[in-house]
């Protein structure tokens, strides 16, 4: 347990507080914040000088693949709160995909009490269907009485329209939220990369814009019709953002995401075929990725994820076609969109569309940097230079594309639960 702690000369990002963008000490006793102000001066305490760094409101991801059950040699829960932590992460909402899936209140409850001591804090993803097989619906209303926060097949885009349908009338029941990533996997079939002219240099097959636009119209007018609540993961094209954003101006309960790396990288990494570069949704073109900055600048996109998607060496080690998709993304979010955005976005952004943003999609509390409210804290530095080195991942899998990018920015720790964690520096 932390104990007492006093931060001095911490620059305080929290939109919603009123010591926003102001430098302060803060005092922290028991998991507590007790007292902000200028200057405090105490004696005998556990003394930490941030003086050029920043504390936000802790951040949270969501859509995190954890391993554990079933997976545990390329991602276990201990490992996972160790990466999440070294990321900047104070919770993280976990895909339903182990083995066994997370399709009951048996699965939601055993996340849930296996994690409940530890310094992130642990929210389930109940699956839409029956293994996220896409067919049989689950029992949906016992797992959000356990505990799920949301519903979603998770790397599984739900194929069926008459399945979403009922799950988006499902949950209207408890007031819950869907939340599908929009591909339609016939048009998608076999693709290995963002369809456009890298692909067709590459000779490769490719995954098409329209797989996920056509998905992303087949979605929101199934939220139209049932007039529930849908949250669209992970969206990578323009027009995909630009019908978000139309259908949230006529009303419907829609949010987006998007991962990091569609923000910051391109298709045009794939020419040396690195298996590291090839996620789902792919890298897609330049323009995409300016229009996806700007719908987030404009609220048509929520927040802002790290697609952590962790694999064992044989997974990824392959010839191209035949590698799977996914990297791991948690301790590198944040020093991407900083290295790569920021002159582009302010540090108040980041924070909101990595910690604020998501929470309240969720309806989870959003921390608060004020005297007498619990002490979730991100720390980092937006300006320190730094090396992603191998020897430093806290996931066990070390599929990146990013080992030996020197960063700017830097996350130096996290505070949750009464228990602080820090980062070296390098």
């Amino acid at each position: 347990m932390a104990g007492t702690l006093l931060f001095k000369n911490a620059r305080i990002i929290d939109p919603n507080s009123k010591h926003n963008d102001k430098e302060r000490d803060i005092l922290i006793r028991n998991g507590k914040i007790e007292s902000i102000k200028a200057k405090i001066n105490l004696d005998k305490l556990q003394t930490i000088d941030l003086k050029g760094a920043c504390v936000s409101p802790g951040w949270l991801d969501v859509g995190v693949q954890v391993g554990d059950p079933g997976f545990e040699h390329r991602e276990d829960l201990d490992s996972v709160a160790a990466a999440a932590a070294a990321g900047g992460y104070t919770g993280i909402v976990c895909q339903p995909n182990t083995s066994p899936v997370i399709h009951s209140k048996t699965e939601v409850l055993y996340l849930k009490n296996r994690t409940k001591d530890k310094l992130v804090n642990f929210y389930p993803l109940g699956a839409v269907s029956r293994d996220c097989g896409g067919a049989d619906i689950t029992e949906m209303n016992d797992m959000h009485a356990a505990g799920a926060v949301a519903f979603s097949d998770g790397e599984k885009s739900i194929q069926d329209s008459g399945l979403m349908k009922r799950a988006l009338q499902y949950v209207k029941g408890f007031d819950g939220i869907v939340i599908n990533t929009p591909q339609d996997n016939e048009l998608a079939h076999k693709g290995q990369m963002h369809e456009g002219l890298i692909s067709t240099t590459l000779g490769m097959r490719g995954i098409p814009a329209l797989a996920e636009e056509l998905m992303t119209r087949r979605d929101i007018s199934l939220l139209e019709y049932t007039e529930s609540h849908l949250h669209l993961s992970s969206i990578s094209t323009a027009k995909s953002a630009a019908l978000v954003k139309e259908a949230r101006a006529n009303g419907m309960q829609l949010t987006a995401s998007v991962a990091a790396m569609n923000l910051t990288l391109d298709d045009e990494h794939l020419l040396d075929y690195d298996t590291n570069y090839k996620v789902l949704p792919p890298l897609r073109g330049k323009n995409d990725m300016k229009a996806l900055l700007k719908a987030l600048k404009n609220g048509a996109i929520d927040f802002i994820t790290s697609n952590h998607h962790p694999h064992d060496e044989e997974s990824k080690k392959l010839e191209f076609p035949l590698a799977d998709f996914g990297v791991i993304g948690l301790e590198t979010t944040y020093a991407l969109l900083n290295s790569h955005l920021g002159k582009q976005c302010s540090q108040e952004e980041l924070v909101n569309w990595l910690s604020i943003n998501a929470r309240k999609v969720l309806r989870l509390p959003v921390p608060l940097i004020e005297v007498d409210e619990v002490a979730n804290l991100t720390i980092f530095d937006p300006n320190i230079e730094w090396t992603y080195d191998k020897s430093a991942i806290q996931s066990k899998s070390h599929n990146s594309p990013f080992i030996g990018t020197r960063f700017t920015g830097k996350v130096l720790g996290v505070l949750n639960n009464g228990q602080l964690e820090l980062n070296k520096i390098n």
